[in-house]
């Protein structure tokens, strides 16, 4: 078999690769990465260079893998940053996937095809209608949230017109070692880390710790991917998520509770959205009937990694004598 995924370098693709790596052993692992992209592959797995905005690129990409699978990460993955730049996330986002499924059928390839998708496409979603099911209509808040639904819509389109047997999910928050500190939870952590080694004063900057999420530790969520990958239904989505909601106030909270300061917390206007869904919670029901998976790992368990993971960012960029 041979596997192709795109954003391997990313947060959820290193640790996908890492998990491939150990469960399909024969298998061909290929990751497509940005051009200069500093991310570490696992042992054996092939390093491919590749804008998706450049559909030549890409075409370049699939004929050096010519997958049997392929997950597709490669993706510009904050709300908060696409509102920043919301063209560019839309492009990177939307003709990212475009190039690589038109590229796919011009190629007569047929892989299955995993398109990762966001729970933030479902916007605000009344109190009544969660845990939130796949059927629940789409209200997508934020640049971001658009460019997911329109991805997930083209790879439907690509699996009705065309036969391509693409597999979508909506991925609700999940964390761990290695997240971006664009992430709420993960900016906690690595405030926390700084302090604790005097390189900030001991105050905390945040933004709307009111908001209700389902979180799931990333190396659940990969589990889950290679599973619906093999299991899911062409065509279909599924809800990736735990089933809990639990309040960013409380993730900052336990995350306080596992530092060795005491530490006072700010709010940051520049650390809140324009637009913020209070509550998204996710129904599992589906993703669990089709595969049989489930989250292993405790939140204590994720958040306690993740703060170690930035302690220990933060210790050896002191080494180095630079910041991390």
């Amino acid at each position: 078999m041979r596997i192709l995924i795109t954003g391997a370098a990313g947060f959820v693709g290193a640790h996908l690769a890492a998990h491939l790596a150990k469960t399909t052993p024969s298998a061909s692992l290929f990751g497509l990465l940005r051009p200069g992209a500093l991310g570490v592959l696992p042992e054996g797995m092939v390093r491919i260079e590749a804008d998706v905005e450049d559909a030549a690129a890409v075409a370049r990409a699939l004929d050096t893998a010519r997958p049997d699978r392929i997950v597709h990460l490669a993706a510009q993955s904050s709300p908060h940053d696409s509102w920043r730049d919301p063209i560019g996330t839309l492009r990177t986002n939307i003709l990212g996937l475009a190039h690589l499924l038109e590229e796919v059928r011009a190629r007569s390839l047929s892989p299955r095809v995993l398109v990762v998708g966001s729970a933030e496409e479902y916007g605000a979603v009344p109190e009544a209608l969660q845990p939130v099911k796949e059927e629940t209509p789409l209200r997508p808040a934020s640049p971001y949230a658009v460019s997911k639904l329109a991805q997930g819509y083209l790879a439907l389109q690509y699996s009705l017109s065309h036969g391509l047997a693409a597999i979508r999910t909506r991925t609700f928050n999940h964390t761990g070692p290695g997240r971006g500190e664009v992430f709420a939870e993960s900016s906690f952590a690595r405030q926390i880390a700084e302090i604790e080694r005097g390189a900030r004063e001991p105050v905390i900057a945040v933004g709307n710790l009111e908001a209700v999420r389902d979180f799931t530790d990333v190396r659940d969520v990969v589990r889950a991917y290679e599973l619906v990958l093999e299991r899911g239904t062409p065509g279909e989505v599924y809800n990736v998520c735990s089933g809990r909601g639990v309040r960013i106030r409380e993730i900052l909270d336990r995350l306080l509770a596992l530092s060795k300061v005491l530490i006072e917390v700010r709010v940051d206007p520049e650390r809140l959205r324009p637009a913020d869904v209070p509550t998204l919670v996710g129904d599992p029901a589906r993703v669990h009937a089709a595969t049989g998976w489930e989250p292993r790992l405790t939140l204590d368990q994720t958040l306690g990694d993740l703060l170690e993971y930035w302690r220990g960012r933060v210790a050896a960029g002191a080494a180095r004598g630079a910041k991390v």
